[in-house]
Formats: C-alpha cells, structure tokens, sequence
C-alpha cells in the first residue's frame, strides 16, 4: 500500500503541516517513506479526517511505559501524533496511584505493567501487581472526572492453557497453567466484573518480540548467542510452537483498540502464524551463516509448558477492517534481522 492511496486534496497539506512539526523541518512534499509512517494510524482512505478536518490524536495514559513494549508503543504512538503519559506509581500503592492518575485528563489509557516474565522468582508478585494492581487502577480512573473513552487492559494469550489442538479464538475455553497465566485469567474476571461504567477492553497478545527485549526471554537470547557467534547453546524443549510476532504489530494493534474496540470485548493480539524452536534456529543460522550447537538442559524445560499456542486473528482483523486501518504485516526474517542489527 502507498503513501500516495491515503492522501485527498482535503488531507495533504494537514498531513504536511503534521509531518514538519514532527520533524521540524522546511515546509515542503512529505517523504513517501516518512508519510507512510504517519499515514498508516490516522488517514483513512478516501476518508475526511474527522468532522471538523482535523486529525484524532489520543491521550494516553500508560502504565509499563519503561518496559519493553511501553518503549515501543510510546515510540511508534508519539512519532503519529497522540500524546502519551507514563504513570510511575506502584500500581500496589492505591493513594500513590489515584494522585498520579488524578494530575491527567486521559482519552484512552494502557494498561502494560505487570510481572512480565512467567519464570520469575516470586509467583505471589503476579496476583499483587496482576489482579490487585489492576483493580488500584481501575478505582483510580474510577475517580477521574470524565471516564476515558477505553482502557486496554493487557493480558495474555497463555490464559488458554493447553486444552486444545487448533487455533485459539476469543470464545475458546481458558485452561491457564502457572502461577502467571492464572493471575492475569484471574486479573480479566476481576476487571470486568468490578469496574462497572469503566470502557474496558481485554487484549490477549501471544509471544511477540523485537529490538530491545531483554535477553532473559527467548528470542533474544537466541539472537545474542548467534550474534556473538557462540559455538553451543542451552536450550529447553524445541518442538514447541508459538507466535513469535513483531512488538511493532503488537503496538499497532493496541492503537486500533484504543481507537475503536467495543467495550466488555476479548481480542487475541496475533497474526495466527506459528514457528517451532527448530524453525527459529534455522532462520537464525540461514540469516547469520552460523551453526549452533543445541544441548538439551532439562532445567529449561517446563512440565506444564503447552505445546501449541497459536491464536485466531479474525477478530482483531475484523476491527482493522472495520477502522478502514491497514494490517500490519512484520515477517520473522525481518524481524529477526532488525534483532540481529541491533545486537
């Protein structure tokens, strides 16, 4: 798709007007490659820009601003114009959280913080940051003079556990395995039974990744090892399949809820494309001209790991089609070679 399939003589030069206060360079034609960055979000084709000819930004208030993805949906939603506030509360602190909540007039808030990583030393900390922390947020909007318009809530798409073979769509039934899985199923059931007048959306994102994942995660670590050039590696069981999407897709797919998802609704954040460990090592070898050694330690390998988790994207495509806002569309190559540049 085109820059030039956005643009109507009525869009261009607010298009143009947005581009160089951005980069606060001379007026003039935008870059096709920049206008597309700006286009993709906002500009519907064909379409006015709103009824009164102006563009709709949002102002997001964020929790996990300083994590992996909160960098990177901060990046990609302040470089199209909306206007994110990171909120730095501990979300276990109710007063400290209601304050910092209190000094913003939000459009729209995402919620990412939590216990990212499913290995952690502290399995207690999931339900205190997960539910409880979530429920502190949730009163603290509570408390805001006009509601936001929606609030996404992230959790996860481990909470369908591994109690099908297929793919897993929204209605699919929950079986989470692990202290993790549980607290954000657990996080879900609370959200929405106790916000009541609150917009709430819940997003189930499967494994995605990037530039700037820590290493203690998977992909990254894969990455690093290639990079380096590491003659063996540890790993854990290798016929599991999982997505392994861009974060850059994930963050796309969160501007679209935040801009038109239904309230009360689930949505899988996924593509429904899958890739066993074996296929990862391969395109990282193909990519690298490198060949690692895999030792099998069975430290790594989890007894209640599932061994298929593959989501069915139709709902979260359905609501791109519906906002007239182009499927994001990232590759493994690329994204793994980005990893590795980054590396």
């Amino acid at each position: 798709m085109r820059f030039d399939d956005f643009i109507t003589a009525s869009n261009y030069s607010i298009l143009c007007d947005i581009y160089h206060k951005k980069t606060k360079l001379p007026s003039g034609k935008i870059p096709s490659n920049q206008g597309n960055q700006i286009a993709f979000a906002h500009i519907r084709i064909k379409k006015p820009l709103g009824s009164s000819g102006l563009v709709k930004y949002m102002n997001v208030l964020l929790t996990g601003a300083r994590g992996f993805t909160g960098v990177a949906f901060t990046q990609l939603a302040q470089s199209l114009g909306h206007s994110v506030s990171p909120i730095r509360a501990d979300l276990r602190d109710l007063d400290a959280l209601r304050s910092a909540v209190l000094a913003h007039e939000p459009d729209t808030v995402l919620h990412l913080a939590g216990v990212s990583f499913p290995a952690h030393a502290q399995p207690e900390e999931f339900t205190q940051t997960h539910v409880q922390g979530t429920l502190n947020l949730l009163d603290s909007l509570s408390s805001l003079h006009r509601a936001p318009k929606h609030i996404v809530l992230a959790s996860s798409g481990t909470v369908y556990g591994n109690n099908q073979d297929g793919d897993f769509s929204e209605s699919s039934p929950t079986l989470p395995m692990g202290a993790y899985a549980q607290s954000k199923l657990a996080m879900e059931e609370a959200a929405l039974n106790h916000a009541a007048g609150l917009s709430i959306v819940i997003a189930r994102p499967f494994n995605y990744t990037g530039p700037g994942q820590a290493e203690q995660f998977l992909i990254p670590k894969l990455v690093s090892h290639f990079a380096r050039r590491s003659h063996t590696i540890e790993l854990g069981n290798l016929a599991v399949e999982r997505e392994f999407n861009d974060v850059q897709m994930v963050c796309n797919a969160y501007l679209a809820l935040l801009e038109g998802a239904p309230s009360r609704q689930i949505f899988n954040i996924c593509t429904g494309v899958g890739h066993s460990l074996t296929q990862i090592l391969e395109e990282l070898s193909r990519l690298t001209a490198h060949t690692i050694e895999v030792h099998i330690n069975p430290l790594f390998v989890r007894p209640n790991d599932p061994a298929r988790i593959i989501g069915n994207p139709q709902k979260l495509k359905q609501l791109f089609h519906e906002l007239e806002m182009p499927w994001p569309q990232y590759s493994l190559s690329d994204t793994l070679g980005r990893m590795l540049a980054a590396a």
